[in-house]
């Protein structure tokens, strides 16, 4: 993988071109999107891909995988400048560990430098984006995280400090969920969070959702290790 790494041509910039190949290493997957960083441009880029209903979404943390951009890859949506959309399946070519890893999620993690994606509170309404800022990010709790579920409806969330703030955001990280429910605890934290989830949790990739009742919510994506 590591001589595959050395032949990818580098960019400043991600560009997003209708039919152009992308080799990005994942980092979060859910059937909205596939979150993961270009190894071209080291940019973080949100791959819409058209899952069949009988194929759930199986790519995991660390997947490098090779995915064809669709000829209009819709790439105006202001709320997820991002985004992109796919042709087909992505392939699965290989995974990305170790030290190579570490560097990229070192370049990508977002500075603490105000509120969580550029906003206070869990959403804001999709009409105030206008495509100048992010809508991923991957941060370093200054507290936490904790993993919940929550009884009303059974859905996973994790809660952790950004700043002064306390945030508490559904978890769409199935790999979490699982190691909840495997647990048998309606909370986890620190080591016992760590036992479950086999590793020492490090980042949190935090993503703004598509917009529901007109809204777009703040979500976690992923809970990942240092590398």
């Amino acid at each position: 993988m590591r001589d595959f790494l050395r032949q990818l041509p580098q960019h400043r910039r991600l560009e997003l071109i209708g039919g152009s190949t992308l080799y990005v290493v994942v980092l979060g997957c859910t059937i909205d999107d596939t979150c993961g960083i270009d190894l071209s441009s080291g940019a973080l880029v949100r791959l819409r891909v058209p899952w069949p209903p009988q194929h759930r979404p199986d790519l995991a943390a660390f997947d490098v995988i090779e995915a064809t951009l669709a000829e209009d890859p819709q790439i105006d949506d202001l709320a997820q400048p991002e985004t992109a959309t796919v042709q087909g399946l992505p392939r699965q070519i290989g995974t990305l560990r170790g030290r190579p890893m570490k560097k990229l999620l070192q370049r990508l993690q977002a500075p603490i430098d105000g509120p969580l994606l550029g906003f206070r509170g869990p959403s804001a309404p999709y009409w105030e984006f206008e495509g100048d800022r992010p809508s991923a990010a991957l941060i370093v709790a200054t507290r936490g995280p904790q993993l919940l579920r929550r009884r009303e409806d059974g859905t996973t969330w994790v809660r952790f400090g950004w700043e002064r703030d306390d945030v508490w955001l559904t978890c769409a990280d199935a790999h979490a969920s699982r190691a909840l429910d495997a647990a048998r605890r309606e909370s986890l934290a620190g080591k016992d969070l760590a036992t479950a989830l086999g590793f020492k949790p490090h980042y949190l990739l935090t993503a703004l959702s598509r917009p529901y009742d007109s809204h777009c919510y703040k979500t976690c994506v992923a809970i990942l290790p240092r590398s």
